[in-house]
Order: structure tokens, then C-alpha cells, then sequence
């Protein structure tokens, strides 16, 4: 086994990665980029960052509507200083070349379902992800203080007496090589491949949060994973994610031709994710074909600001002009993860969480939209900064794990896996249905060799996710206990919005 040394590993390249990447120097920073700068959650986000800069916006009034659309179970001081350090990361992704639609000194803010004014921001119309992306990847490239490797995928972490010490990482074909590292960071995404429906990529099928979750991390919320509502349905995997700024230009939600948000929240379409995704999860468990009309949109010259929606569209055979759209409720975004400060250190020392691996606080059990990729740069570049100008570790030589076989997801034992977490950690969850889940993954679990070790460690989350949902004896958020429909404050079990630790 090769054997390298590093004094910052960074395990993913989407906008958190990166952001941790460029605010680090001038110390050196390896960056482990398997996917590529075009496959990440970040590229495919299709909303937009959220931000108050616009003329009746405060961080006062985009705080209330997080903490609201939380269903108030956010940290409130993590969401005042997230929100409060909007306008830099606005400013820092304009210095690195990211040229958001309208003028400069006038944005084009948007609407989106929970936020009280426009406030999104957009770059390349619904493709603002992918622009951010692009130009963080373009700048990271540009700067010599960082070497990236899209040749390496970590699998493992490496740890010794004094915690964290580096990653054990594999190429394609199968070598290993053991990366003796001063810090680490992940940045490795959600867990959405976890689900038979999801909008995320390939490769964000939570093995960072199941790597650190073994190792003993502390984590928080795993229960809470936020499904969008408008998934393009087809046979793509992902499915295509059709934003949330459609309906908030007037597109509408029917189900056999009939409208029914608005009999559902009197905010009709635009209520939270959470309620509206029930609703269609609702409508679709009830045998109705749910779609999402907006025809009036791409008949007129607002179409223009939803290129992608258009090519997803276009590319399954479908004219959103004429005919409404077919879509379903997906995983789409886990509000839980390796807890993490405010700079993004995890319970393990040399051990550090940015982005959709991590849990800050800010999105408590619903996250509000576009509230993502703000939070990615954010922290994301609190973390780099910290690592740049905080005490330095002396890097220790880390105990190296057994070489597991790559993780397989053409198996018939993962495509089980994603089946048994949609079907009873959906948009609404029963205990019988939590419980059975749990005797089908031990089952499950006791068929896998020792050397499918990537697989268990999903299964082993899968597992975690589902007791936090069982010891949640209420519905709140995108948590939603249908036999615990009203809002319950006692704890029957472990309290997972705070912290508990892999046992």
C-alpha cells in the first residue's frame, strides 16, 4: 500500500469543499475530487442561494422565516451568524467570478416557498448551482496552494490515540493508498442515493457520515431528511429537480387535473417543502398522477429564467408549454450529520464537517429553500480560515483499515437497501413500518462479507436514521409521524435534534 503524507485532506469538491479549499492558504491542501467538478450536489442544485440584501430584507426577517420554516427547532444564534455572513459569501463568489443574473448593484431576487420576500439569488437562471461550481472549481484549479486528485476516493478514515490522522483512499481499479494527513475535512455530501428516489448524484450515498459515525462522531438530526416535492418523474437516477422558483413565478401543483394545495395550508403551493411533499407523497399514495402545470410560465418569456427545467423536460419527451409536468416527492436533502461548531470541528480531534455531511443547526428539522449552498460557503469558509489561522496538530501516523472491495451500487443488496429507507423513512413515517425496517436491514446486514465494508457502513446509518426516527414520538419538520401526527414536546427516547454519539 502506497503511503502519502498531506497537511489538509479535503474529501469532496462541491461549494463547501472548495470554499474550505481557497480560505486555507496559505497552508497546502490536498483535495480528493472523485467526482469531478460537474457531478456534485452543488452542480445540480437548481435553486439558488439565498440571501437579505434586497430592499425590505433583513437578517432579522430571513432569520424569523428560517427559524420558522425549521418549525422552530433550529439554533437561533447558528442561524443569526449564518445568515449574517450572507453578504460575504455573496461578495466572496463574486470575487471568484460568479456573475449572478441582473445587475450588479441590483440582483435579481427571487421567491421561494417559506421565505416571507424575494431573496434568492440566481446565476444562469435555475443553474445557479452549476455556476457556483464552476467557478469556485475554475479558481481552485488556479491556485497553487491546492493539488487535486480526481483519481482517489477516500473509503475509510485513518485514527490513532490522539483522533483522526488522515484517510485510506482507493483508485478505480482498486489500489490503495493511506494519506497521513494533519487535518481532515469532509465534504462528502447528503445521503439521498440511501433513497429509491432522490434528486442527488451517484455518489452521495452518505458514505462520509457512515465512515465518521463508525469512528464514533458525534451526530445530530438524522431523522430529518427534507424530500422535494417537484422530482421530474422518469426513469433517471437521479431524478431531475424541478425548482422551487417555478412555483414561486405561479406554476401549480395538480393531482388528475385538480388543484389541492390550496385546501391543504393557505400558503397552497408556496407552503414548505415538508407540507408539500406530504401532500403529493398523499396524492400519489391514494393512486392520483400528480404534476405540476406550468404551462403559463413557458408559454411567456419567464420560461427563459428555467433553462434546465426546460432541458430536463425537453430530454424525457415532454413540452412544458402544453402539457403539465409529471413529478414526485424525492430525497432530496438530509438536514442531519456530523455535529459540527461554527468552524466546522466535529466531537473528533483532526476530524472537520462542511457542508450537507454536517449538522450546524441552521436547518433544524426543515430546511428553508436555498438556505443550502449558503451555508455550504459559509462554512465552508469559516472552516478554511480556522485551518489557516488556528493552532497547527502534529501529524501522527494513523492506524491503516483493511482494504475493503469498491462499493458496488449495481448490487441487489443496496438497491434493497434504498427500497426498505423509502418505504419506511418517507415523507411519512409509522412505528410498524420504522420497526419492520429494522428487522429487514439486520437481515439484511447479516448476509455481507466482512470485505463489503462500504456497504455495511451504509447499512449501519441506515440503521441510526431510522432509531432517531423511532425515538421521535412527535411530528415536526420533515419528520412526519402519522402516529404521532400532532405535536408531542415530551421525549419517549433519545432527543435527536441534540447530540448523540455512534454507539
Amino acid at each position: 500500500m502506497e503511503s502519502w503524507e498531506a497537511d489538509i485532506l479535503v474529501v469532496g469538491a462541491g461549494a463547501a469543499g472548495l470554499s474550505v479549499a481557497l480560505h486555507a492558504a496559505p497552508r497546502r491542501v490536498l483535495l480528493l475530487a472523485p467526482e469531478g467538478p460537474d457531478a456534485t450536489a452543488t452542480s445540480l442544485a437548481k435553486g439558488g442561494i439565498a440571501a437579505p440584501i434586497g430592499r425590505g430584507d433583513s437578517v432579522a426577517l430571513h432569520a424569523a422565516d428560517t427559524l420558522k420554516a425549521a418549525d422552530h427547532s433550529a439554533s437561533e444564534a447558528t442561524i443569526t451568524s449564518i445568515v449574517s455572513a450572507a453578504g460575504g459569501a455573496i461578495d466572496f463568489l463574486r470575487e471568484s467570478g460568479l456573475r449572478f443574473d441582473g445587475a450588479t448593484d441590483a440582483p435579481h431576487l427571487h421567491l421561494e416557498a417559506g421565505h416571507s420576500i424575494p431573496r434568492i439569488l440566481h446565476a444562469d437562471g435555475d443553474r445557479t448551482g452549476a455556476a457556483i461550481q464552476q467557478a469556485l472549481w475554475a479558481r481552485t484549479r488556479e491556485s497553487a496552494h491546492v493539488t487535486i486528485r480526481r483519481d482517489l476516493e477516500a473509503v475509510d478514515l485513518l485514527t490513532g490515540p490522539d483522533g483522526v490522522a488522515g484517510a485510506l483512499a482507493v483508485r478505480a481499479g482498486g489500489s490503495a493508498v493511506a494519506i497521513h494527513a494533519t487535518e481532515t475535512v469532509l465534504a462528502t455530501g447528503g445521503i439521498g442515493q440511501l433513497f429509491a428516489a432522490t434528486t442527488n448524484p451517484l455518489h452521495a450515498s452518505g458514505h462520509g457520515l457512515a465512515i465518521a459515525l463508525a469512528h464514533g462522531a458525534a451526530v445530530a438530526g438524522l431523522e430529518f431528511v427534507q424530500f422535494h416535492p417537484t422530482a421530474l418523474r422518469c426513469d433517471s437516477d437521479p431524478l431531475p429537480l424541478l425548482t422551487e422558483a417555478l412555483r414561486g413565478a405561479g406554476a401549480r401543483l395538480i393531482a388528475d387535473g385538480r388543484a389541492f394545495m390550496a385546501a391543504i395550508d393557505p400558503r397552497g403551493d408556496l407552503a414548505p417543502r415538508d407540507v408539500v411533499a406530504r401532500a403529493v407523497w398523499s396524492e400519489q399514495s391514494a393512486g392520483r398522477e400528480v404534476a405540476l402545470d406550468a404551462t403559463g410560465i413557458f408559454r411567456s418569456d419567464a420560461g427563459a429564467e428555467f433553462p434546465g427545467a426546460l432541458a430536463a423536460c425537453v430530454a424525457h419527451g415532454i413540452d412544458p408549454a402544453r402539457t403539465p409536468i409529471p413529478v414526485t416527492c424525492a430525497a432530496h436533502y438530509h438536514m442531519g450529520g456530523i455535529a459540527i461548531d461554527a468552524s466546522g470541528h466535529t466531537s473528533l480531534p483532526g476530524l472537520w464537517a462542511v457542508g450537507e455531511v454536517a449538522h450546524t443547526g441552521l436547518h433544524g428539522a426543515n430546511r428553508l429553500a436555498s438556505n443550502s449552498l449558503l451555508e455550504a460557503v459559509v462554512v465552508g469558509s469559516a472552516a478554511g480560515r480556522a485551518l489557516a489561522e488556528g493552532p497547527r496538530r502534529e501529524r501522527r501516523i494513523g492506524t491503516r483499515p483493511a482494504v475493503p472491495a469498491p462499493f458496488d451500487a449495481s448490487r441487489p443488496e443496496w438497491r434493497r437497501l434504498r427500497e426498505i429507507l423509502w418505504s419506511a423513512m418517507g415523507p411519512v413515517r409509522r412505528d410498524a413500518g420504522l420497526a419492520d425496517a429494522l428487522l429487514q436491514l439486520e437481515r439484511l446486514e447479516s448476509t455481507l462479507a466482512p470485505a463489503q465494508r462500504p456497504l455495511a457502513l451504509r447499512v449501519a446509518l441506515a440503521q441510526s436514521m431510522i432509531r432517531a426516527a423511532r425515538a421521535r414520538h412527535e411530528s415536526r419538520g420533515a419528520h412526519w409521524r402519522a402516529d404521532y401526527p400532532n405535536r408531542d414536546r415530551r421525549r419517549d427516547g433519545a432527543d435527536a435534534l441534540g447530540i448523540m454519539r455512534a454507539h
